[in-house]
């Protein structure tokens, strides 16, 4: 009872300092954004919201307006490499130009790990003095019209989308604000084209490139060369006098939605299997090279953003992330060359983009100057779909368009995950709600519940990525502590609705659903002891006192890694590495050899002490154990035999989640329904068992005083 009661202790004080320290963190964040306000304009003296703009703050001294503020989350939600957006504090004059750009949050691994975080901040500050009409490009460009900023080597991905927050969300403020003359993001009255349905001229690859369907980017080495004079890097891996003529890259691009030009150089069948593919809102970039120098990257990882080539319309950024690439394999067109890589890059309905406006397809060339350290230059080639190709509404007859939330257009383009995730869910209610029938057949249920455990590692961790964190629970508590944004967690729809099956089987179950059956790494530690069984290695169980001591880490490293997010949140993500899920599930073991060799330590522990660190040390186990404290009903049965004197249960719990008293933990609880497959088995559940024996014994003695007497003589 006394350790019942400290862990009762134990869950208050953590939900007391959870709420005694929300109000702290909420103002560290507004005076960072306030120094930074004051050291641009000290004399400023008020903060009053924008009436055209209500995300946007106007900066006020007296009745003059100085200038702007706002974060960049409240315009833009640009997911980066993680995941998630990057999100800074912009200010802007009256004229429109940036006047600072501070980071204030993001949750970039490269820069949690490995990179100093102090380059993200030099690379937000390089924009000042930049205009919010003005044309950036990451790295050094062969267009004299832009403006170039330099890449940090190693997080190319992270600025590009840094780079892509600052001006799209610049942009669409200054226009809003009437700062510059034209919203470079949302083309307002522009006479937006549409692709002529239907019509197919049959065509041959010079006919194509000749009319400008397909259009060419062609770098010579000695080209390249050129564009690093004058940096760092000049010298550096510079082709020989003979070579400067040979090709670096030879690259074509088209728009294949357009019949004429996607049925043309894809085939009948591949064509219509691309219309199929794309979503309304949609269209397909076909990009294809040859040279020694890949478009695609070999850096590239899945789960990733392409950082090689992009493409820009109209002051639009456009990148690409993994689930916008379908290979390419098979091209038709006659009289077309080999190619050495062929690929097509979709683009996402967020984007707004116009394929009747011209728009420049953009090459990222780096080059190493050091161990860590290069420098990047940017090439592009424009394009301009064939006018024969689109029909152009008159101005009259277009309507703006709301703008669609990103979130929306993510959900609609993982359909088919969130399907297959929602069916899943409903199957494992299924079996919970039905517990008491589906127990008494351990052999089916056992197959059930291993099928669900692969099923979880492959499909929901290593496939969508779903794996859960304790990073989730920090951030859900940060954004309640200052400005909550249902969009922010509806950026990820497969996270979205595990937290919220989660949430709504804690009230009913507690946190055993979630540990026992929709954890990938808890369930590749539990198919990984199963196997260990099957083969006979020893298991080592601790004692119980020291056992039941040992539940209290977990609590330990929750509350360490909550009040270390209060000071900074990135900093806490590093320190939450002590969850080796980013290792195993999210990247698959692709890591710092540190990161696999803990990852594999614990691994190894598992097969001879099953789920050694979902009992002892992980946080988001300590942080679900909380809420479990107040759910609704208790779905495990028990006897008044069980702990006096029965100890079955207690004995083959496999996470030692019994008390030697009878009671089941539900904090610790894994819900695998072993005890319940037991209390049901007449054949091994000892009060069962002896009932049985009990039922025998009487129904024989009264077979036996049932015998006539003469039966007896004889």
């Amino acid at each position: 009872m006394s350790h019942f009661l400290c862990a009762n202790h134990l869950h208050r004080w953590i939900c007391f300092f959870l709420l005694a320290l929300i109000c702290g963190q909420a103002a560290a964040q507004n005076d960072k954004g306030l120094q930074r306000l004051t050291s641009i304009f000290p004399g400023y003296d008020n903060l009053t919201p924008s009436t055209s703009v209500p995300s946007v703050s106007q900066i006020m001294q007296g009745n003059n307006i100085l200038g702007y503020v706002y974060q960049t989350r409240e315009v833009v939600e640009i997911p980066a490499y993680s995941g998630k957006p990057v999100n800074l504090q912009i200010i802007l004059d009256t004229k429109g130009t940036i006047k600072d750009a501070f980071v204030l949050e993001h949750h970039e691994p490269i820069l949690l790990v490995g990179i100093p975080e102090q380059k993200l901040f030099d690379f937000a500050a390089a924009y000042q003095g930049i205009n919010a009409s003005q044309r950036v490009v990451v790295g050094r460009s062969t267009d004299p019209s832009s403006i170039s900023v330099d890449a940090i080597t190693g997080a190319t991905v992270t600025v590009m989308v840094v780079n892509e927050s600052i001006m799209r969300s610049a942009h669409k403020v200054a226009a809003k604000l009437g700062l510059i003359e034209q919203d470079l993001t949302g083309h307002k009255g522009r006479n937006r084209a549409r692709i002529r349905a239907g019509q197919f001229t049959a065509a041959s690859w010079n006919s194509l490139t000749g009319d400008g369907s397909i259009r060419r980017l062609h770098l010579t080495k000695g080209e390249v060369d050129k564009a690093f004079q004058g940096t760092e890097a000049e010298g550096i891996g510079e082709a020989s006098p003979d070579a400067k003529d040979h090709t670096f890259i030879d690259l074509y691009y088209a728009y294949l939605n357009a019949p004429s030009i996607g049925q043309n150089l894809l085939g009948k069948n591949q064509f219509r299997w691309l219309k199929e593919e794309l979503k309304p809102g949609e269209h397909a970039i076909a990009v294809l090279a040859n040279g020694e120098y890949s478009f695609k990257g070999s850096g590239y990882v899945r789960g990733g953003i392409f950082d090689r080539v992009q493409i820009r319309q109209h002051g639009d950024l456009i990148s690409f992330r993994d689930l916008d690439y379908q290979r390419l394999s098979d091209v038709y067109a006659e009289g077309m060359p080999d190619f050495r890589e062929m690929a097509i890059f979709i683009v996402r309905p967020q984007y707004d983009f116009d394929p009747g406006t011209p728009w420049d397809l953009e090459l990222l060339v780096r080059r190493q100057t050091g161990p860590v350290d290069g420098v990047f230059t940017s090439f592009s080639g424009s394009y301009q779909i064939p006018e024969a190709l689109v029909e152009r509404p008159p101005v009259e007859a277009s309507t703006s368009e709301a703008d669609e939330p990103v979130w929306i257009s993510i959900w609609r383009n993982k359909s088919l995950q969130i399907g297959v995730v929602i069916t899943s869910l409903a199957i494992l209610m299924t079996i919970l709600f039905l517990q008491d029938y589906f127990v008494r057949f351990p052999r089916l249920l056992h197959n059930i519940r291993r099928f669900y455990l692969i099923y979880t590692v492959v499909f929901l961790g290593w496939y969508t990525l779903g794996q859960l964190s304790i990073v989730n629970v920090l951030t859900f508590v940060h954004a309640v502590m200052q400005d909550f944004h249902w969009e922010l967690f509806l950026i990820d729809p497969v996270i979205f609705i595990l937290w919220t099956f989660t949430a709504a089987t804690i009230v009913l179950w507690g946190r055993g659903v979630f540990c026992g059956w929709l954890c990938p790494f808890g369930a590749l530690q539990e198919l990984i002891n199963e196997a260990a069984r099957k083969f006979k290695v020893p298991q080592f169980d601790l004692p119980f006192g020291l056992h039941e001591r040992l539940w209290a880490v977990k609590y330990i490293v929750l509350l360490a890694l909550f009040g270390i997010s209060l000071e900074s949140m990135a900093t806490a993500e590093k320190y939450a590495e002590v969850e080796p899920f980013k290792t195993s599930i999210t990247l698959l073991f692709q890591r710092e050899w540190w990161f696999v060799s803990y990852a594999a330590l614990l691994l190894l522990i598992n097969v001879f002490t099953r789920k050694f660190y979902c009992r002892y040390v992980c946080p988001l186990g300590a942080a679900l154990a909380i809420p479990t404290k107040f759910r609704l009903f208790d779905w495990l049965k028990r006897r008044k035999e069980c702990g006096n004197p029965c100890q079955l249960c207690a004995v083959e719990c496999e996470i030692q989640a019994i008390h030697p008293d009878g009671r089941i933990n539900a904090n610790e609880c894994h819900h695998c329904l072993d005890c319940q497959m037991t209390y049901h088995n007449d054949q091994k559940c000892p009060p069962l068992v002896l009932k049985q024996k009990r039922r025998r014994k009487k129904a024989a003695s009264q077979d036996h005083e049932m015998i006539p007497v003469a039966q007896l003589d004889d």
